[in-house]
């Protein structure tokens, strides 16, 4: 009966994932937490065979967590799940100790069949990332910071200034220079246009 922890802040995506996951063979335990602080309180009551973790967290960020758990609990296979997939941000969860690493566009089958994979002690890596990674990221083709990326993810999450402003401890003002900054890198005037460009490097599926 496999225990799986399952780390995001936004309750519908966490509630769905856990739905999703009792399509696993057998019975599945999961628990969801909406932060880091709310997952290590439950990693310390009870043990998990895996956890999956969303990178956009409010207070400590999903990839500084993972460093902590890599630490605090090194046995604990860990998955990354992202809307954030460009290759600079796959190899460093990869390097950081991750056991696997799942686009957010990705569909129920092929997380199953990822969380399989890992579960049964592989590596899991997405056909589409791995072609990528000896490719240039977008980062590096539009000259894009990885501040700018960050930002770049929650606009296409669809959220305003503000709300991206407080999910990363920065200024309104700010924000909107990040735009500006990654609106001339991709040469589009507006976010409709700069996440056309970012799609276009994304593969449809795994």
């Amino acid at each position: 009966m496999p225990k799986i922890l399952v780390v995001d802040d936004h309750a519908l995506v966490r509630e769905g994932l856990m739905q999703t996951l009792h399509q696993l063979e057998g019975e599945v335990v999961c628990v969801g937490a909406e932060d880091a602080d709310a997952a290590l309180q439950a990693l310390q009551t009870q043990d998990y065979d895996l956890l999956l973790l969303d990178l956009m967290l409010p207070g400590i960020n999903g990839m500084a967590f993972l460093g902590v758990l890599r630490k605090r609990f090194p046995e604990l296979p860990v998955v990354i799940l992202s809307a954030l997939d460009d290759p600079d941000t796959v190899a460093r969860a990869m390097r950081s100790g991750a056991a696997g690493f799942v686009p957010k566009y990705s569909s129920s089958e092929d997380l199953l069949s990822a969380l399989r994979q890992v579960l049964a002690g592989a590596v899991f890596l997405p056909q589409g990332l791995q072609d990528n990674q000896g490719g240039r990221s977008l980062a590096e083709r539009y000259g894009i910071t990885a501040g700018q990326m960050r930002v770049l993810e929650l606009l296409g999450q669809g959220k305003t200034n503000r709300e991206i402003a407080d999910l990363l401890g920065l200024t309104e003002g700010t924000v909107k220079i990040h735009v500006s900054a990654i609106f001339k890198a991709l040469k589009v005037s507006n976010r409709g246009q700069a996440l056309l460009v970012v799609n276009k490097k994304k593969p449809a599926r795994l």
